[in-house]
């Protein structure tokens, strides 16, 4: 039988996990008011530093399959966010771009992000959310993954 304290640390990225989830559906409630997902708001986001940019890169920068961005796409298109237009370059391929609402938007998402930041650091302290950005970032990189914006293939 294990004892209660090996119990406790024996999966410790169960407490990641968890944590994540919570502060994940702290930021969908935040981002209610502006009738969008976290998802799309880091897709808005992910648009606003690029010009034009295709599905299928879009895909790969989020690390999801082309499938599952279409989906999010299509209902960004729909709310007015983004549109599309064909590629002057290649006709089967269509581009991805803000539009002045989804523009529009930015800011409020960068408030929302910036007041989710502010609810860490009201739980944790600021030192103590310094140490889990150091962390993270590094668990993040040594994992593979990168910021976004820079993944190069």
């Amino acid at each position: 039988m294990l004892t209660m304290a090996k119990q406790t640390h024996q999966h410790k990225f169960h407490l990641l996990l968890h944590s994540a989830d919570l502060i994940h559906e702290h930021l969908r409630i935040e981002l209610l008011a502006l009738d969008i997902t976290p998802q799309q708001a880091r897709v808005i986001k992910a648009l606003s530093r690029k010009e034009c940019v295709s599905q299928i890169d879009l895909a790969r920068e989020f690390d999801i399959t082309a499938a599952s961005m279409s989906t999010m796409t299509v209902r960004l298109i729909t709310s007015g966010f983004i549109k599309t237009e064909k590629d002057p370059i290649n006709a089967k391929r269509n581009l991805l771009s803000l539009t002045e609402k989804g523009s529009a938007i930015l800011n409020d998402i960068s408030l929302v992000w910036d007041s989710v930041d502010v609810y860490m650091e009201e739980m944790i302290g600021n030192d103590n959310l310094d140490t889990l950005t150091d962390l993270t970032t590094l668990l993040r990189n040594s994992l593979g993954g990168c910021k976004p914006g820079t993944k190069v293939e």
